[in-house]
């Protein structure tokens, strides 16, 4: 059956419906168009009775860190006692982690009787003049119609970017209380620019004229600048978290760090069960955004900040998987973010050898990542997953080979791991690392996670 005939009875055939529109995700294209367009999802919305708007939003945008900082923003709201809903992406096992309503995913039945609801203003837009409908603009919709449908009315919503900011499908807001931008690095230059400043330009426009606009730490001066230029040209308050902002890590352990920051809001001692000096940042930020919410005249007190930074825990960023050998799963998907890995494995933990399984999607520069992760490394195994976008093991060991450290190919995560075990001993630790969907693999395998999709 089609997208555009096909009935939604259950999650399972649900997760069919979605795979059956573009999705640039699994590098699946049903159109001739790259992805759905901004009007288009605008249409579907209004087919839809506008269900983004009613509620108090704050938009996240960002090369790293998304996920963390957005999940940090709407700890913090829903401990002050607000009814909160979280849209992140990807997944780890299953689409219902991209829509949470207080703190947690919606059920596989919600899911499948929301996308059931929607299904006909789908099928309406898809035959319309703006024709392509993708995957993550369908899940976008979900969120808003799900958010909307709670009997306790939802009063503040989170929405992370899927990809860039301008032309992104959740880019659908005519106002926001604020927009985050995380740091940013290189990442779908075919799409979004070659540059951190052109990435800056297309990111920045999840910016609205009169909002707050919150900036993470960068590291590229043009990308600030560029950021700094477009919040002045709209009349935007820009907080800018490097400048504002001083933090200084007390103390780390396997499970969680204390830190003290230091802000216009004095000074406060804040405690994370995340892992790398990049969560601290991630926290700032998070600290950031409830500030300039209260100078927006919402009230955010400090046990609410304290307890959201303390209570946020996301699977697969430096999770600790198991024990002598220390098995460590991260999401690191870049160069930039595999320098911060780096840092963490040497800052954060005692091993005396360190082995890497490693894999990424066809697209990324492994290359780079192998120069930040090669010289930590006894052995690399590098590993194919379930994804037609993943890179082929043997090119990876192509690109990364000559880097210094033996490398070897496994067609498949649980045999990776298997290899890298059998070489380590209880002192040594395992890093599991490049893609989400290897890490999820990797839960699957190790903590016998079940998926269902």
């Amino acid at each position: 059956m089609t997208a555009c005939t096909m009935g939604v009875v259950d999650y399972a055939e649900a997760v069919d419906y979605l795979m059956s529109f573009t999705d640039l995700e699994r590098g699946v294209q049903r159109s001739s168009n790259p992805t759905m367009s901004v009007a288009s999802m605008r249409s579907l919305l209004s087919r839809l009775n506008e269900p983004q708007n009613g509620r108090h939003t704050v938009h996240i945008t960002g090369s790293k860190g998304k996920g963390s900082t957005a999940a940090m923003i709407e700890g913090i709201l829903r401990r002050q006692g607000l009814s909160t809903a979280l849209f992140s992406s990807p997944h780890l096992h299953s689409f219902t982690e991209r829509i949470a309503i207080e703190g947690e995913a919606v059920s596989p039945e919600e899911f499948a009787a929301g996308l059931e609801a929607i299904r006909p203003a789908i099928a309406d837009e898809q035959a319309s003049v703006h024709g392509n409908v993708s995957t993550f603009g369908v899940l976008t919709a979900l969120f808003f119609w799900l958010v909307r449908a709670q009997a306790r009315p939802v009063r503040w919503q989170v929405v992370e970017v899927g990809l860039g900011g301008t032309f992104d499908s959740t880019n659908v807001f005519d106002d926001i209380d604020v927009a985050v931008i995380t740091p940013i690095s290189l990442e779908h230059t075919a799409i979004l620019g070659n540059t951190p400043a052109e990435i800056a330009a297309d990111k920045v426009g999840i910016v609205k004229p009169g909002t707050t606009c919150v900036m993470a730490p960068q590291r590229d001066s043009a990308a600030k600048e560029v950021i700094r230029t477009r919040c002045h040209e709209l009349g935007a308050e820009l907080v800018d978290v490097a400048a504002l902002y001083e933090a200084r890590v007390l103390e780390k352990h396997v499970y969680g760090q204390s830190f003290e920051l230091h802000g216009p809001g004095g000074t406060r001692q804040l405690r994370t069960p995340m892992l790398g000096r990049h969560q601290v940042d991630n926290a700032a930020t998070a600290v950031a955004v409830a500030e300039a919410l209260r100078r927006r005249g919402h009230t955010i007190t400090e046990a609410a900040i304290i307890d959201g930074i303390a209570h946020t825990r996301i699977p697969g960023r430096l999770e600790v998987m198991g024990r002598h050998p220390l098995i460590v799963a991260d999401g690191a998907h870049n160069a930039e973010s595999a320098a911060a890995l780096a840092d963490s494995l040497r800052q954060y933990f005692d091993w005396k050898r360190c082995f890497f399984v490693i894999g990424t999607m066809a697209d990324k520069d492994i290359r780079g990542m192998g120069f930040k992760l090669a010289r930590l490394a006894e052995l690399i195994v590098c590993t194919r997953f379930r994804s037609p976008r993943a890179m082929d093991p043997y090119q990876m060991i192509q690109e990364i080979g000559f880097l210094g450290p033996p490398a070897v190919a496994e067609e498949n995560v649980p045999d990776a791991i298997d290899t890298a075990l059998s070489h380590a001993n209880p002192d040594d630790i395992l890093c599991i690392t490049g893609s989400l969907y290897v890490v999820a693999e990797a839960r699957e395998a190790v903590l016998g996670e079940s998926v269902y999709h």
